[in-house]
């Protein structure tokens, strides 16, 4: 049975044709943060929670970030359970023309309206479903979806505390002081064709990835590599991407301080690298 005629079961002819045309739309997200690497450029991305952010606080959240010039919103959490993913994305394609970008804690947390997708394999982890499994059953949806797909090896590190995505995956992270286990993990996710490594402490971490495991890790592979969790200051943000991750994530000192946006952006935009 063909994709599309899986598809048609599950949503009106309307909705069909319109994702047809976008499917194949020009992608750029990607090429984006392939150029940037390149050109030793830094990005900044804020992650937005849905379900933690209320939205009387989005106004306050987009302006700060167009005045920041934040390069991205990352979308997502590990539990989403409410409407909200849409609605969000939504009040920021009104007021922003920055790009939003799908992080998923599952495969039920989708929208068609972002316009990218990190599609995660847990690549630190050995639980299959999240190797493979979950990315089967989503696929067929994609496909046909207007998202740019960006398959990501994540890579959970421990950060000094239990999180809800070490629970939820059912994993154990990969032990902070083990950089050279960090870095065969994200050689390897690079050997597999993934298109990004994302490095991952977790919401609410004690600790954030250290500079000397991003080091190893940046220096061991070709594609980009995304830091986050337990980000605090602006400080640690800079000395991330001078460590050498191409986009640093911030998103539970943001959701305390949204002020912290335009300080966080001005020191991950002020370094960049010579190629």
């Amino acid at each position: 049975m063909r994709v599309e005629t899986c598809l048609i079961v599950f949503m009106n002819e309307y909705e069909f044709q319109y994702l047809y045309s976008k499917a194949h739309q020009v992608k750029e997200i990607y090429s984006d943060l392939k150029n940037a690497k390149a050109s030793g450029e830094k990005k900044f991305a804020v992650l937005i929670d849905p379900d933690k952010l209320r939205m009387g606080k989005i106004d306050s959240v987009l302006q700060l970030a167009k005045d920041a010039n934040v390069d991205y919103f990352f979308i997502g959490g590990s539990l989403i359970v409410n409407d909200m993913l849409d609605l969000l994305i939504k009040s920021i394609k009104e007021n922003t023309s920055i790009p939003c970008v799908l992080f998923p804690g599952n495969s039920f947390q989708l929208s068609y309206k972002a316009d990218a997708l990190l599609f995660l394999s847990l690549i630190s982890g050995r639980n299959a479903e999240l190797l493979i499994g979950n990315h089967v059953l989503a696929a067929p949806y994609l496909k046909m979806s207007p998202l740019e797909i960006i398959s990501t090896g994540y890579m959970l590190i421990d950060g000094g505390v239990s999180t809800t995505v070490q629970y939820i995956s059912n994993t154990r992270p990969i032990p902070a002081e083990k950089a050279d286990i960090a870095m065969s993990t994200a050689i390897a996710g690079q050997y597999l064709g993934l298109k990004c490594i994302y490095m991952d402490a977790g919401s609410g971490a004690q600790n954030p990835i250290s500079e000397s495991m991003i080091d190893m890790v940046s220096s061991a592979v070709d594609i980009p590599l995304i830091v986050g969790g337990g980000i605090r200051t602006p400080e640690k943000a800079m000395a991330n991407v001078k460590a050498g991750a191409d986009v640093v994530v911030v998103g539970n000192a943001i959701e305390k301080d949204p002020e912290l946006i335009i300080d966080m952006s001005a020191a991950i935009h002020s370094v960049k690298v010579s190629s």
